[in-house]
């Protein structure tokens, strides 16, 4: 009688034991059907791969969630929502969104971006970028008889300013006195560029610069090397401009090996 005694208690702490194991797996009984730990912890990755840091804080309102959501969820397939066409539309939808996404994210895993790839584009940003940057203005006319004219008017000590907020078809610049800042010569079309590098500070065109825009009025009012960020800087803007240009080559390769009839 002893021997089925302690038999019995054995068997009931272990049966103790196993309930509450398999209660610690889950976060709440909900009507009689269980909410598992695994609903919060997978919400809670989400937030945080969205960039929201998950506080301790946040936990209580995370659990929160999952249970409105699991009463909610229960409510509709009482009412056999998850049956309607609508639903399972929405959800093949959902379905392809998802594998789609963990399919580029798959391929960015694999192919990342190196700090050779980053420090290769960087110094072609340097080489196109680099070298003198020139500070100018500009009065932009339709003809060159006007820009001519304008011209001769500044050689007697005309206002650059004043002609350009008065004359000039750039109304962007001209509102600032014909001001184009400091700026690369890469930033100007050809004509425009080749014929502000080939002046020096404080000087004017003594002729009109004609390019597709109509007729310009050219002061460099200063010139300076470049001043380009430093590579760490412009990293981060890289590597996500790059991360971008390869995930989009990678759709487009497989667009284009797709056999679509």
């Amino acid at each position: 009688m002893k021997k089925h005694l302690l038999l019995a208690s054995a068997l009931t702490g272990l049966m103790a034991v196993g309930a509450s194991g398999a209660f610690a797996q889950n976060i709440a009984i909900v009507n009689g059907k269980a909410v598992p730990k695994a609903r919060v912890d997978a919400l809670a990755q989400q937030l945080a791969r969205s960039g929201r840091p998950v506080t301790p804080e946040m936990q209580g309102q995370i659990k929160e969630e999952v249970i409105a959501r699991e009463v909610f969820m229960q409510e509709a397939e009482k009412l056999g929502l998850s049956a309607s066409d609508d639903f399972k539309t929405q959800m093949e939808l959902a379905r392809q969104a998802i594998l789609i996404r963990e399919l580029f994210a798959d391929f960015q895993k694999k192919n990342p971006v190196t700090d050779a790839d980053l420090k290769g584009e960087y110094d072609k940003f340097v080489a196109a970028n680099g070298g003198k940057e020139y500070k100018a203005r500009h009065i932009l006319v339709e003809k060159e008889d006007e820009a001519k004219a304008i011209i001769a008017s500044l050689k007697k000590g005309g206002k650059f300013e004043d002609i350009a907020k008065k004359s000039s078809k750039d109304a962007g610049s001209g509102a600032n006195g014909g001001d184009l800042d400091w700026a690369n010569p890469s930033s100007y079309v050809p004509e425009f560029a080749e014929a502000m590098t080939k002046m020096n500070k404080g000087q004017l065109t003594d002729v009109p610069v004609k390019t597709q825009f109509g007729y310009h009025v050219i002061r460099v009012d200063d010139i300076r090397t470049a001043q380009l960020p430093p590579f760490e800087e412009l990293k981060p803007q890289i590597a996500q401009q790059m991360q971008q240009q390869k995930l989009a080559a990678f759709q487009q390769g497989l667009r284009e090996k797709a056999k679509v009839e």
